[in-house]
């Protein structure tokens, strides 16, 4: 068995898991409306589908860390892949609504299980110097994934068939199953603990009640079955969270919030991952329902939006190194919250000279800031916490996205309500991108204290003491 030292190699492999991953959860969309015709069913049931992808991915990612600890990071990272693909196929052959929420809960779980233990399997490969390039390339499916997405699952879907999208997945995880067992190191834990199963249970149940509600709340807008459910959910994560303080071997340790860089991330920056989440939703539908704009049109600026995001991976590393984390940090949650606010005043008659350079310095920013976050939060993890750490970080963050998500549409339904609206008008995208804005800036209340010189082992930066 070969043995892989090129950590960008790595990445790489890692890198197109990711990518089947995110694509295949933007690319289903557009076919909602056709698979609802086959299934016998509407498209607002289909959104079961998506819930229920979501909720496993919560459920499961816990138990992750624990599972590579015992099999080993390759194996279990084939594994998932595996699981993914063959789950894939189940989707593309299912007959009915029900047949298809249990093909997407399995592919959840093995998703729950790629996104975490492929982080382990790249920061295990990778010296700490090197790792802010390396995790600016893993981080590159996640932009491409959802811009692609949707113009190909609505081609497949009108010149072909909804089930190829599914089987799309097929060959690549096949040859990344291939790659994975074939050209990576398999990493186990240290030391070996006993699974958590209360702890399991606990979490299981907290995460899927409160994402559940969150996605109540998103499509009904503030109602008394989402809100309830969202109180119950934070009522066990409470309880959760009390649990895991106390136990001796907890599924979910928690002691990485201790370290500074992490908690900082994931505590405060998870105000920006929220505020980042909320667009995907809220531009589209101000492109097209606010602004008239076609289809066609609204993808065309969304890619505007990305497209600053690969610009910014042309100079991330350069601008970490000469300005530091917290410099990154700062002025790209203050550039991001200022634009993407910005948007909700978009008019029919702002001309696209402005509009253009509005979307493209915004997708820059935010290209900046989730890959200084995702560097910076393992800058003062120890080695034997970063499986810990990981499989912490992936938890919370597919939390946030759903929160974000919901936040938007509680928005827009809530602006709608106190304005005795019919249908949505632009002054109800304006109240949402105005407070996805305000929910930015609240990771300045973490930011703004770091040290110019925090994290300078990985990003190069150095700080004249004497200028200060």
């Amino acid at each position: 068995m070969p043995q892989l030292r090129n950590p960008m190699f790595v990445a790489a492999i890692v890198a197109c898991a990711f990518f089947m991953e995110t694509l295949d959860s933007t690319v289903i969309v557009t076919a909602l409306p056709r698979m609802a015709v086959a299934f016998d069913s509407s498209p607002v049931r289909l959104s079961l589908g998506l819930t229920a992808y979501i909720i496993t991915l919560a459920i499961m990612i816990p138990a992750s860390g624990w599972i590579a600890d015992r099999l080993g990071t390759r194996n279990l990272f084939c594994g998932a892949i595996g699981v993914f693909t063959l789950a894939s196929i189940g989707c593309g052959f299912s007959n009915s609504l029900d047949q298809f929420v249990l093909a997407r809960i399995l592919q959840g779980t093995g998703g729950a299980m790629m996104s975490p233990v492929g982080r382990l399997v790249v920061l295990r490969s990778t010296e700490r110097k090197d790792l802010v390039r390396v995790m600016n390339f893993v981080t590159l499916p996640g932009l491409i994934g959802p811009i692609i997405g949707p113009p190909v699952g609505g081609f497949i879907t009108t010149y072909l068939s909804w089930r190829y999208i599914f089987f799309l997945n097929v060959p690549v995880g096949l040859i990344g199953m291939a790659m994975v067992f074939g050209w990576i190191r398999n990493f186990y834990g240290a030391a070996r603990r006993p699974f958590d199963a209360i702890g399991f249970l606990l979490n299981g149940v907290a995460l899927g009640i409160l994402i559940y509600g969150m996605d109540l709340l998103g499509n009904r807008g503030v109602g008394r079955d989402g809100a309830t459910l969202v109180a119950v959910g934070l009522a066990l994560s409470v309880l959760a969270v009390w649990y895991a303080l106390r136990a001796r071997h907890p599924l979910v340790d928690l002691s990485a919030l201790r370290v500074k860089s992490f908690n900082v991330v994931n505590a405060g920056g998870s105000f920006f991952r929220i505020a980042i989440s909320g667009p995907t939703f809220l531009l589209p539908l101000l492109f097209q329902v606010g602004l008239g704009l076609s289809a066609f049109a609204s993808g065309l600026l969304l890619l505007v939006h990305a497209s600053g995001d690969f610009a910014a991976k042309l100079v991330t590393t350069r601008l970490i190194r000469s300005f530091g984390f917290r410099a990154a940090l700062v002025w790209t949650t203050v550039g991001f919250a200022v634009l993407i606010g910005a948007c909700g005043f978009f008019t029919t008659a702002t001309p696209l000279y402005l509009i253009l350079p509005v979307l493209f310095v915004s997708g820059v920013c935010r290209s900046l800031q989730m890959t200084s976050q995702t560097a910076f939060q393992f800058a003062e993890i120890p080695p034997g916490g970063v499986t810990a750490a990981s499989t912490l970080s992936s938890a919370l963050l597919q939390i946030v996205r759903a929160i974000g998500v919901a936040l938007a549409a509680a928005v827009l339904s809530l602006s709608l309500a106190l304005r005795g609206g019919i249908a949505l008008d632009l002054a109800d995208f304006r109240a949402g991108l105005v407070a996805i804005a305000a929910m930015a800036l609240g990771s300045l209340f973490w930011y703004w204290p770091l040290h110019p010189h925090s994290g300078a082992d990985l990003s190069g930066h150095r700080v004249d003491e004497t200028a200060q």
